[in-house]
């Protein structure tokens, strides 16, 4: 009788301890069941469409590429869905309303593209909002430093910064885009993805000509941006993607087989043809960050 019952008693404890590994496995597995498929819509401007890298996969109404960095996402992540309705020359007004193309056609409101079932958004907006890229341009000097005007005394004449006045009047429309996105894809991770370093510090004039104190403006012009992003992010409940760290060192004065930016004169060898823009490198180089900020794993062949 005392073997029988020194018997049942380890078959219990076995059992027991079955339970208590199983258990917890199968739950895993249930609760890795039941989520739901991947859904990805990526939005935002020329930097997210990475416009005239090639290939495109839409050239006349958004010049999007087909190797941007949500493209590459989708490629490694294998989406159940993707939508891609990044657009160049986007600004925040094109989320809710139809957007003029490039050369032809008119690109569909960018929220259309969200669903109830979006898991994952990607957003990268705001620097046609504040005319950023049309501000580099008017700092473009051929003139030495010195001679002429630069376009930081221009932006800040009576010790007024209109510049960063305009950006932190922009900064809220941030929150109501992520609002907005919430309320279309109540499931979805949204993802606010900021602009690359632009220039390093001092510039690199003529190879940019840009003097030294107005290419500074620029970037610490770009760095309030993606603060101002990243503020509103969190304000918010989205998550802010930093590629300006990850891209120091390989800003548009570096050359054309480390940078990641173009500068005023693209390089037909680094695939970027739009100015001031990322080129393929960069686009590429995004990719890392942007899944490491989704939490998300890309799945292993068998």
């Amino acid at each position: 009788m005392q073997k029988r019952s020194a018997r049942a008693r380890m078959v219990a404890v076995l059992g027991a301890a079955v339970t208590l590994v199983a258990g917890p496995l199968t739950t895993q597995a249930q609760a890795q069941a039941a989520a739901p498929p991947l859904v990805y819509v990526a939005m935002g401007d020329s930097f997210a469409a990475g416009s005239l890298v090639l290939p495109a996969k839409e050239v006349l109404t958004c010049a999007r590429s087909a190797v941007n960095y949500a493209s590459l996402i989708a490629a490694q992540l294998q989406p159940a869905k993707f939508r891609d309705v990044t657009c160049g020359a986007a600004e925040t007004k094109h989320f809710a309303n139809p957007q003029p193309g490039i050369v032809l056609g008119t690109a569909a409101p960018q929220y259309d593209a969200l669903s109830a079932d979006t898991t994952l958004v990607t957003v990268g907006i705001g620097g046609n909002d504040i005319g950023l890229v049309g501000l580099a341009f008017s700092c473009v000097n051929l003139l030495p430093p010195g001679v002429g005007k630069s376009c930081k005394a221009a932006n800040t004449s009576g010790g007024v910064d209109l510049l960063a006045q305009k950006i932190d009047a922009f900064a809220p429309t941030y929150g109501t885009v992520i609002e907005e996105i919430r309320q279309r894809a109540p499931q979805a991770k949204i993802l606010m993805v900021g602009y690359p370093t632009g220039i390093r510090k001092g510039g690199c004039w003529p190879v940019v000509p840009v003097w030294g104190m107005d290419a500074d403006y620029l970037q610490a012009a770009l760095t309030r941006l993606n603060t101002r992003m990243a503020e509103q992010a969190s304000a918010h409940g989205a998550t802010y993607v930093d590629l300006a760290t990850p891209s120091v060192g390989h800003d548009m004065c570096k050359s054309a087989s480390t940078r990641w930016i173009e500068g005023l004169i693209p390089s037909p060898t680094t695939n970027g043809l739009v100015p001031l823009h990322p080129n393929a490198a960069g686009l590429r180089n995004a990719v890392p960050t942007v899944l490491a900020a989704a939490g998300l794993s890309v799945p292993t062949k068998a």
